[in-house]
């Protein structure tokens, strides 16, 4: 079948510059940062360090990552973006030192393997109104810009949006994402090039084995995080404060970070065989490289991401149900989730001590209702496309599954006992 013109064009343009020798070059750090400071006009970053970190994540597009002309322009794009918003939240805590004073108390971080359900966790409990995360236009947008003017921050992501899935068309089927949809953590800690998120969209080992080489390597990560939040919080309307309920997977390997920066933190882990998700995490990030690299290796992304999803499940081992935080971490298993949502809901809640209203609870029904199966499609992957075998990695994660209880997946039920047979079990994949 013949390929769309546009990634014919697209194709044949990387084949030119490649040629010119145009899509390996350095990036220049200073050309950047001079950019972010003519854009903005501002020129104070703070005390801030990413000089380092941006470096390495530079240094890693050029060497490592493969870029299409497409991903030339993206990361130069994506760079210059947080650039701009860096200075621009120094620039209103210059002008506004409360920023910095608001308290955040007692966030909920909800972690685990990816495309294992902790999206749908995510999202019932921000049904509750008492609930707050960030949302995706304002973690692309901290602030409209310019100040004072009509706030077209939500429209300007929707385009962005939809230019990403004319690029990789399967995205939203994988995971669907409006400008108003809450967002990972991993897109604020990409603001100081701290982030895995990187390591989704683009093949870049040296950069992650940079970031893994030090488990302080995310502290001024998650310094910034809580900064950030600040931000947001202070641009709300008047009123208490929310309960920010933050989710990403990739908290999993900056756990230490989050004790110091939030040490009263509450700590929720998903579990899921993971045997079921690995398939679906390997086409994920396939799909999110494909439009910024020049070439991919399904089986090179699948071997890649056992590993780091295995490293992944021996850190949650490791911490076990202390992580020293004020309360014990709070275990949800998929199964569970799936057969009785709210229910498991309500279970979160008792384990922090947290009231949890009537209304918030009939808010969440509804959304079972609405979206029985979290919004996700069913998708089908064979093993072999990505160079894993289904009983080398149930093997390999036998160690994780049976410290926690996890029940293997061997066959899709079609109901849900747990919820009286009213419906289909969901088949959730975030």
């Amino acid at each position: 079948m013949a390929l769309p013109i546009p990634t014919q064009v697209l194709r044949l343009a990387d084949a030119i510059a490649g040629t010119c020798g145009l899509l390996d070059r350095p990036f220049s750090i200073d050309a950047l940062i001079r950019l972010a400071r003519r854009r903005t006009g501002l020129d104070d970053f703070g005390n801030v360090d990413i000089t380092e970190p941006l470096s390495r994540f530079l240094e890693a597009c050029a060497n490592d990552a493969r870029l299409s002309v497409v991903g030339r322009i993206a990361t130069r794009w994506d760079v210059a973006r947080f650039l701009c918003n860096l200075l621009r939240l120094r620039a209103a805590e210059l002008a506004r030192p409360g920023i910095l004073e608001a308290p955040i108390a007692q966030p909920v971080f909800i972690t685990g393997l990816p495309r294992s359900g902790t999206t749908f966790l995510h999202r019932m409990m921000l049904e509750d109104p008492e609930n707050r995360a960030p949302l995706v236009y304002e973690t692309i947008y901290p602030y409209a810009h310019p100040p004072g003017r009509r706030d077209r921050r939500v429209s300007q992501v929707a385009g962005q949006l939809h230019a990403f899935e004319v690029l990789a068309p399967e995205f939203h089927g994988l995971h669907p994402l409006e400008p108003t949809s809450p967002q990972e953590c991993s897109e604020i800690t990409a603001h100081v090039f701290r982030s895995l998120r990187f390591d989704s969209n683009y093949r870049i080992p040296s950069y992650r084995a940079w970031l893994d080489a030090s488990p302080r390597s995310h502290l001024p990560a998650y310094q910034f995080h809580r900064r950030f939040l600040q931000h947001l919080q202070h641009q709300a309307a008047t009123g208490p404060h929310p309960r920010w309920v933050l989710k990403c997977p990739d908290h999993l390997f900056a756990l230490e970070a989050i004790r110091a920066v939030y040490p009263d933190a509450c700590l929720v882990f998903v579990h899921r065989d993971p045997v079921k998700v690995l398939l679906s995490v390997a086409h994920l990030t396939e799909v999110l490289r494909r439009p910024f690299s020049r070439r991919l290796d399904p089986k090179e992304i699948g071997r890649a991401e056992s590993l780091r999803w295995l490293e992944g499940t021996r850190r949650m081992m490791t911490v076990g149900d202390e992580a020293g935080l004020p309360d014990p971490v709070c275990h949800v298993h998929y199964l569970d989730l799936v057969s009785d949502p709210v229910a498991t809901v309500e279970q979160v809640y008792g384990h922090f001590g947290m009231a949890l209203s009537s209304a918030a609870l009939r808010r969440m029904e509804t959304l079972v209702a609405a979206q029985p199966n979290g919004g996700y499609g069913a998708h089908a992957y064979r093993f072999e496309d990505h160079g894993l075998d289904p009983e080398a990695e149930r093997k390999k994660f036998r160690d994780y599954m049976l410290r926690f209880g996890v029940v293997p997946e061997i066959r899709r039920t079609a109901t849900s006992p747990a919820s009286g047979g009213k419906g289909r079990r969901p088949q959730l994949a975030g």
